[in-house]
């Protein structure tokens, strides 16, 4: 493994989250909050000197950078990018401890949105918008989003490395990142989407600051809110539109490319895809049905508050417009398993996947028919083509690494004492980077009630569920450190 070449895409990684900083600091100067514009400034300049020792170290190296080399910087990048971006945080003084700030900015770039801010309604603007613009940055991907400024300076292949460890879930399609318009296309469709989403809600009244981070949140599937109620202040127009924007940055990307590239069929036809619309859609009315027979919910209200919460929870958004612990037990239970899948592969919703679900859906039906027609030849197909047994164990994989550590995390933070309900609800809303989203188990958590040490362990959950477990686990094995290949 090169060190050297790690250190010189970790200065270009420095210095674009520096830059990125300025229109937070531009934010914080329009509502005259200068301490916090200073504080900004500050965490720019140490970015910017950071840029500048690495650069100077390691900017003459050439060697190419390998799949070791690609999932080091994924990793090592996105503890970087956090670290770095909590110092607004503890600089300004609004969140003076260096865990709590590390936690917040951590939740912000992994899209989780889980909080220890007590009182965000008196958190300063250029704070609040930078949590917010931190869940966009971590949707689409920040590795993904430097890429396409300096993938003109990489080699052949040099996409393919970062992208393989940074985009979520197995690829079973025939597009790769390694096309030269790949991610000027997503990119693209990616900005395109929050600039209609933005301007869906300013037209539909929302002040200009609030649809802005609203829609910075949403974009990002993220869940930060600039108020107590979460999204339960706003009109059931601006509701709607949020739970439209919601569920289609759920769905994987690629599609959106085959659709760029006129390709109709292979998007509309994808089986993941059917799979999400068809749990979106069956959970909203299952619960409706369930919240108006039992609770008395009038059905138009109970069809709005259900698909609003089916959305935020199965893309891993947590925005909440309703106390759902209140709900009957058929319709949390609905939601912990929406909760579980996640949301599509290649999308900025976290979770499980839904890839995944289906894959091993599959693989449990050819399987099964194996062991009744031992000598059968039965492949397991996605969208027409097969799936390489490769992909099926990887799969197992990270389902066996998945319960490993969550059921650890589990036990870690059970140490301090919380209700066995919260720690559950806490520690799979780090996971599957929900965050402060309705709880289904139990009272949403609060991660302020919880210790330094088991603070960490949600972030590393955190982390691990946003570069999907084997990049930090790669990490912390002694061989990948090796420099000799």
């Amino acid at each position: 493994m090169s060190l050297p070449t790690i250190g010189k895409y970790l200065s270009y990684l420095v210095l674009f989250e520096g830059l990125l900083m300025l229109p937070s600091c531009i934010v914080s100067l329009y509502y005259g909050e200068r301490f916090v514009a200073t504080a900004l400034v500050v965490s720019a300049g140490i970015c910017l000197a950071l840029f500048g020792v690495l650069f100077f170290l390691c900017h003459k190296t050439k060697e190419s950078i390998y799949a070791r080399e690609g999932f080091m910087v994924a990793g090592l990048g996105w503890i970087t990018l956090s670290l770095l971006g909590a110092f607004p945080f503890l600089f300004s003084g609004e969140i003076p401890n260096f865990i709590d700030a590390l936690f917040e900015s951590i939740s912000g770039f992994t899209t989780t949105g889980a909080s220890i801010v007590a009182q965000v309604d008196n958190m300063s603007r250029g704070l609040v918008f930078w949590r917010s613009f931190t869940h966009w940055l971590g949707g689409i991907g920040v590795l993904t989003l430097m890429l396409l400024i300096i993938h003109y300076r990489a080699g052949a292949g040099f996409t393919l490395h970062f992208l393989r460890a940074e985009m979520p879930g197995p690829s079973i399609g025939k597009v790769r990142p390694k096309t030269k318009d790949f991610i000027k296309v997503i990119f693209a469709v990616y900005l395109g989407l929050s600039a209609l989403n933005l301007v869906c809600l300013l037209l539909a009244g929302v002040p200009p600051f609030d649809a802005m981070c609203t829609m910075l949140g949403t974009a990002g599937t993220g869940g930060f809110s600039f108020t107590e109620n979460s999204m339960g202040d706003f009109s059931t127009a601006v509701q709607t539109i949020v739970t439209v924007f919601m569920t289609l940055f759920g769905i994987n990307f690629v599609l959106y490319y085959y659709l760029v590239q006129r390709e109709w069929k292979a998007a509309l036809r994808d089986e993941e895809l059917r799979m999400y619309l068809g749990f979106f859609v069956g959970a909203t009315v299952l619960i409706a049905l369930n919240l108006f027979f039992v609770n008395g919910v009038p059905l138009l209200e109970s069809f709005h508050e259900s698909s609003f919460t089916a959305s935020a929870l199965l893309t891993t958004t947590g925005y909440s417009i309703v106390d759902s612990s209140h709900w009957p037990g058929f319709s949390r239970t609905l939601l912990l398993v929406l909760m579980l899948f996640g949301a599509m592969s290649g999308s900025t919703g976290g979770g499980f996947k839904m890839i995944r679900v289906l894959i091993l859906f599959k693989a449990l039906k050819v399987g099964l028919h194996r062991l009744v027609h031992p000598r059968s030849v039965t492949l397991v197909r996605i969208n027409g083509k097969r799936i390489e047994d490769e992909v099926i164990t990887r799969t197992l994989l990270f389902l066996c690494a998945y319960c490993g550590i969550a059921l650890v995390s589990f036990m870690v933070v059970s140490l301090d004492g919380q209700s066995l309900e919260a720690n559950f609800s806490a520690v799979l809303s780090c996971i599957n980077n929900i965050g402060p989203g309705p709880a289904t188990v139990g009272p949403p958590p609060d991660y302020n009630a919880y210790s330094w040490f088991s603070k960490m362990i949600f972030a590393l959950n955190m982390l691990l569920g946003r570069l999907e477990i084997f990049p930090i686990l790669l990490m912390l094995t002694p061989s990948t450190w090796r420099t000799k290949t």
